[in-house]
């Protein structure tokens, strides 16, 4: 199955900024009942028999953020835009990201990008560029799609806040 990331609205029947009992609901549906995995845990992720793991994260009751980890098969895909988000090596996705928006490196790990006007981020625990072998270090390992405001330091969010009112 192919998963679109659409940022910032969501992914497949996830949408940012719907309410907690619907984002359960929608994580639920992609659940694939012939094959129920041990580790799911309702309202929180589920994965599938890709070992494609989906996870929620509400806040105020609200969807902010849904994260994708990486598939061991290919039989589920992660794609923007055509780019296949776990199947390229890390540095191929950020070349291809970059011919649709800005995207950098993470201040805090250089491992992680951030593509701060779609409000995602794409994380691996190293990076191994040159090392396809070191799949942890030469693919990414997630993907996050959040709502606007989600990496806002307390300042930013702040001024959010003001803006708004």
């Amino acid at each position: 199955m192919d998963f679109d990331l659409a940022p910032p609205t969501g992914v497949g029947p996830l949408r940012i900024g719907m309410t907690r009992h619907a984002a359960n609901t929608a994580l639920d549906s992609l659940r694939d009942l012939s094959a129920v995995s041990e580790s799911d845990r309702p309202g929180q992720h589920v994965f599938r028999p890709s070992g494609l793991m989906i996870s929620i994260h509400c806040m105020r009751d609200m969807l902010e953020a849904i994260e994708l980890g990486r598939p061991s098969s290919q039989t589920d895909r992660v794609l923007f835009q055509g780019v296949d988000v776990f199947a390229l090596p890390a540095r191929e996705v950020v070349q291809r990201m970059g011919e649709f928006t800005s995207i950098e490196e993470d201040p805090d790990d250089d491992a992680s990008f951030i593509a701060p006007d779609l409000l995602l981020s794409f994380w691996r625990p190293f990076a191994a560029d040159d090392e396809p072998e070191e799949e942890q270090g030469y693919h990414f390992s997630s993907v996050l799609l959040a709502q606007p405001g989600y990496y806002d330091t307390p300042a930013q969010a702040a001024e959010r806040l003001q803006q708004s009112s």
